[in-house]
C-alpha cells in the first residue's frame, strides 16, 4: 500500500482548475491564457493541491508597473504534480480590487506608490 501512494503521488495532475479575480483585465487574462504562462507554471509548481494561492507577476508592457494576481487552485483531477502534461483550465471568482492591465502605463491608471 505505501509503494501504490507514493506511486499516486508522484504522477502528475491530468487536469488543475486555477481560478483568476473577476476584475482583472481583458489584457491579464490574454496574459494568463498564453502557451509561454502556461509552461511556466507547469514549471514551477511542483506539488499542487486545491487551496494552493499562487501570486504571480504578469507582463503589464514595456514600461508599465509590474501586477502580481492572485491565481487559486480550484481542483485538481489525477496525481498532486503538475506535470508538461497538465491541462490548465482557468474559473473567474469574485473580485479583489486588483488593478493592471494596459491602463497602469497611462496617466488614468493607478498612482498610489
Amino acid at each position: 500500500m505505501a509503494t501504490e501512494n507514493a506511486q499516486q503521488t508522484s504522477e502528475s495532475a491530468t487536469r488543475v482548475v486555477v481560478s483568476y479575480p473577476e476584475d482583472l483585465s481583458n489584457w491579464g487574462r490574454f496574459q494568463v491564457g498564453t502557451r509561454h504562462f502556461l509552461a511556466y507554471l507547469r514549471k514551477t509548481k511542483d506539488h499542487v493541491q486545491a487551496g494552493d494561492v499562487w501570486e504571480e507577476f504578469l507582463d503589464v508592457g514595456c514600461c508599465g508597473d509590474t501586477l502580481d494576481v492572485p491565481l487559486h487552485v480550484e481542483s485538481v483531477e489525477g496525481g498532486e504534480r503538475m506535470g508538461p502534461e497538465t491541462e490548465i483550465v482557468y474559473e473567474v471568482r469574485e473580485a479583489c480590487g486588483i488593478r493592471g492591465g494596459w491602463q497602469v502605463q497611462s496617466a488614468g491608471g493607478p498612482n498610489e506608490i
